[in-house]
C-alpha cells in the first residue's frame, strides 16, 4: 500500500497560493459553486477518468465533502508516483481564510 499523507482542513491554508501545489476540488460543479477553498480546480469525482494530465512536479492536494473519496483518489495518485495530500474531514471541516461563498 502506498503512503498518503492527510493533512487536516486547517492547514489547508498553508498549501493556497504555493506554486508548487495543485488543490482540486472533487465536488460535484454545483456544490463547488457554491463555495470552495480559493484558487482549486474543481474536478468532479464522476468526472476524473476524463482529467489525464495532473503535474507530476505539484503536489496534489485534494479534497471532497467529506474525506473519503479524496483520501481514495489519493491512494489511486500515489499509486502512478504523484505526490498527494487528503484533506481529512473534506471541505466540510474546512474554515480557514481562503474560503470562497457565492451568492
Amino acid at each position: 500500500m502506498f503512503p498518503v499523507e492527510t493533512i487536516s482542513a486547517k492547514m489547508l491554508d498553508y498549501y493556497v497560493g504555493r506554486t508548487d501545489t495543485m488543490i482540486i476540488d472533487l465536488r460535484d460543479k454545483e456544490e463547488y459553486r457554491k463555495g470552495h477553498v480559493k484558487g482549486a480546480v474543481n474536478i468532479p469525482y464522476s468526472q476524473i477518468d476524463e482529467y489525464t494530465s495532473f503535474p507530476l512536479d505539484k503536489i496534489l492536494v485534494l479534497y471532497c465533502d467529506r474525506g473519503s473519496t479524496s483520501l481514495l483518489l489519493a491512494r489511486q495518485l500515489a499509486k502512478k508516483g504523484f505526490r498527494t495530500r487528503s484533506v481529512i474531514g473534506g471541505f466540510h471541516a474546512y474554515r480557514g481564510r481562503n474560503l470562497v461563498i457565492s451568492p
